[in-house]
């Protein structure tokens, strides 16, 4: 595993049961033995709005991070209103990782959704094949229930 994953999964394993954690960079930073920008560049990077979370900086390096929503249409809902009009197909894959761990997807429609996103089917210019991809998979997702 690479250092971002692995720091991504300690502050997962962090959340309580409300769905929040507070967290003081430098410290992280320190227990990982890695610059505090490598936190800053995971939180950025793995725990954005599109994603289910809510990040908020305080001066002196505390932060606190909160899952946005509860219900699996919540949860959805929020990741299609937060997407825009484009997403990279590394985006779809962080999204899709997050869909089985937190068991909004079953193992196929995670596949499927993977499968009709990929480069592979999107063989267009790369302005427009994110733009594409951002519709199509919105639209996948409104249609999973």
């Amino acid at each position: 595993m690479r250092m971002s994953d692995i720091i991504e999964e300690f502050i997962k394993e962090l959340f309580d049961e409300e769905g929040s954690i507070e967290i003081q960079r430098n410290e992280l930073a320190e227990q990982f033995n890695c610059v505090p920008s490598q936190i800053n560049y995971v939180i950025a990077t793995r725990f954005k709005p599109s994603q289910g979370y809510y990040v908020e900086s305080r001066r002196g390096g505390h932060i606190t991070i909160k899952k946005v929503s509860n219900t699996k249409a919540d949860y959805i809902m929020h990741i299609i209103n937060n997407i825009g009009n484009e997403i990279t197909s590394n985006e779809v894959d962080i999204l899709i990782s997050d869909f089985l761990t937190y068991d909004i997807l079953e193992e196929k429609e995670a596949k499927l959704l993977k499968v009709a996103t990929s480069d592979n089917v999107l063989q267009l210019e790369k302005d427009t094949k994110d733009k594409v991809r951002a519709r199509i998979f919105k639209n996948m997702l409104l249609n999973l229930e």
